[in-house]
């Protein structure tokens, strides 16, 4: 009985010592670990990429750490794995630092995941996790070929699965088209999104050939947006337009005309007509295709010519006035400015009776005025009646000149030999009797 006493003693004396070992132990452990907190950093990935989650600490005294994913299942304890997950794999594990790996991810595994430091008490760090969800190639519908220049064309760009939702801008020849409308709905698994963009516009022919493409944008991407293109083809009327080979076509010359017609599909061969009619002379004026020539112009062929295209869409048509010109009218018409003679008059005035005036105008035109004809018709017609008015003008004034200085002699029969006679008597005699051989004074007026 008294050996039994010692030694109970002696196993109470050492359980007793044990729990001051340990509660000392504790106590220490968690001195050393106090101001100790777990450092993660959130994390985005793209869908089907790998996410490396990593918590560190910088002072650790053998503590351990563990990470456990958004539904508090446990990934890793320090080196050991505790979910049964071939897609998670560990990449470092010591006493600072627990990195593990999540590859093939999915948007099924973002969110918050937790790093926990088991202290007393336990410290965590949380770390989120954000998937990209990428965007579908988009594709561009409503398009049909071909489309009838002024029909309404309207272009249906979409794209889905992005995550956030996608951005989609219109291009046509990389010009971007800002006039669009834009839709963004939610897919049912209520992760991601489906984008539409409509681009609305007249077809036009300008926009023939022309390539539209719609660009999507996204984050996950990496700066490649993706790209889905649509080449138009516009079908339209011809568009026609005469070209001359000569400016200032004279008599003699040759012309060539040639029509440019251009519309889709490609126009027939155009149709040359003068004045509404055909042509008048073939054998000088020679089609060939859409190239008219005339040859040795002249006065005749002045006129209209219409040149018109046709395709199945429709027909158009545009019209050359030809004016051929004479040889000479390139050289500067000549003025013709006429010379006169004097004029001449002389009176004479006899005993009987005073004698009439005449006044005689003599122009003579310059010689050389009238060589050759070097103008225009209406020019020598013109320097014609410009001579005739002159010289009517001319003997006016004269005439008028001659009227006012004219001076008749009127004498009564006593005046008529009364210088010689000592009467009056005498005097009428001496008239009478000289009347027939006398000769009356004579005044000259020039």
């Amino acid at each position: 009985m008294s050996r039994e006493r010692p030694e109970r003693k002696d196993l109470v004396f050492l359980l007793f010592l044990c729990i001051l070992i340990t509660v000392a132990a504790t106590k220490n452990k968690a001195r050393g670990s106090q101001g100790q907190f777990p450092l993660t950093q959130n994390v985005t990935v793209v869908e089907g990429g790998t996410a490396n989650l990593t918590c560190r600490v910088d002072q650790n005294d053998n503590t351990s750490l563990q990470w456990s994913n958004p539904a508090q299942q446990t990934l890793y304890f320090d080196d050991k794995k505790a979910l049964r997950d071939n897609r998670i794999e560990l990449v470092r594990a010591s006493w600072h630092e627990l990195s593990i790996s999540v590859s093939d991810v999915s948007l099924s595994d973002e969110g918050q995941y937790t790093c926990s430091l088991f202290t007393m008490p336990v410290k965590t760090s949380k770390a989120f996790l954000t998937v990209l969800g990428v965007p579908e190639k988009p594709q561009i519908t409503g398009f049909t070929s071909p489309v009838m220049e002024g029909e309404r064309m309207q272009l249906t760009c979409k794209t889905s699965g992005s995550k956030p939702a996608a951005d989609i801008r219109w291009f046509k020849n990389d010009k971007e088209v800002k006039d669009v409308k834009y839709l963004k709905e939610e897919d049912a698994n209520r992760k991601t999104f489906t984008v539409s963009s409509t681009m609305d516009f007249l077809a036009d022919r300008n926009d023939d050939g022309a390539v539209v493409s719609c660009r999507v944008d996204h984050e996950s991407l990496n700066s490649t947006p993706q790209i889905a293109m649509q080449v138009l083809e516009i079908h339209y009327t011809p568009l026609v337009k005469i070209i001359s080979s000569n400016s200032w076509p004279e008599e003699g010359q040759s012309i060539i005309l040639t029509c440019e017609s251009k519309g889709k599909p490609v126009p027939e061969p155009v149709l040359w007509t003068k004045d509404g009619g055909e042509l008048p002379d073939p054998e000088r004026m020679v089609v060939n295709g859409r190239v008219l020539s005339i040859s040795f112009l002249n006065k005749t062929d002045n006129g209209t010519y219409r040149c018109e295209a046709k395709n199945p869409i429709g027909r158009n048509s545009t019209e050359y006035v030809l004016i051929v010109h004479d040889v000479f009218s390139t050289l500067l018409p000549t003025t013709v400015i006429p010379s006169l003679t004097t004029a001449t008059v002389t009176t004479t005035v006899a005993l009987t009776a005073s004698t009439t005036t005449s006044a005689t105008a003599i122009s003579t035109r310059d010689p050389n005025a009238l060589a050759g004809q070097t103008g225009p018709d209406h020019a020598l017609i013109g320097g014609i009646v410009a001579v005739v008015v002159f010289v009517t003008l001319c003997s006016i004034i004269l005439l008028g000149r001659y009227l006012a200085r004219h001076k008749g002699t009127y004498l009564t029969n006593e005046a008529k030999g009364a210088e010689d006679a000592p009467d009056a008597d005498t005097a009428i005699i001496n008239a009478e009797g000289s009347q027939v051989n006398a000769e009356e004074k004579k005044e000259y007026f020039i």
